[in-house]
């Protein structure tokens, strides 16, 4: 792995946790908690508000976020796929959210990358849900998000 993917890949999953500990980084990365210490440094020094406790981790700032940036060929194949999958086989507000998500990367996306939301080996099985059981599952969706919302 590349070093300036694999500090993404430190903001990334700092990301996702609180804290991290320097040798589940060192882990996920397949690198050495030497590196990722070093790594960490570089980044701080940078400007990127990590921050490390010994025994505990590491951990970025509340609310840091990164700018927007590009999807690899795979992440569009993902995102797609689980997309045409939703519309495949749940209600008609899904796939009409389903259908806005693809748009939105679509849109999002360079002229050399668009391709890859038609690639013709993406295959989406095709369940066939009948009308009575899309309504059944939007009635269910919707008593779920009812008895989930935070009261």
């Amino acid at each position: 792995m590349r070093r300036a993917d694999r500090l993404f890949q430190l903001i990334v999953l700092r990301g996702r946790r609180r804290c991290v500990t320097g040798e589940r980084l060192a882990e996920r990365l397949t690198v050495s908690r030497r590196t990722v210490y070093r790594d960490i440094r570089d980044l701080s020094l940078s400007g990127v508000p990590i921050h490390g406790e010994t025994g505990v981790g590491f951990r970025l700032r509340a609310g840091y976020q990164l700018p927007p940036l590009m999807f690899t060929p795979e992440e569009i194949q993902s995102l797609v796929f689980g997309a045409r999958l939703v519309q495949s086989c749940t209600d008609e507000g899904l796939h009409a959210a389903a259908d806005s998500a693809i748009a939105k990367v679509d849109a999002a996306l360079p002229m050399a990358l668009k391709h890859w939301i038609d690639d013709p080996g993406l295959i989406v099985p095709d369940f066939r849900v009948s009308a009575e059981v899309k309504r059944a599952l939007r009635e269910l969706r919707s008593a779920v998000s009812d008895i989930a919302k935070p009261k």
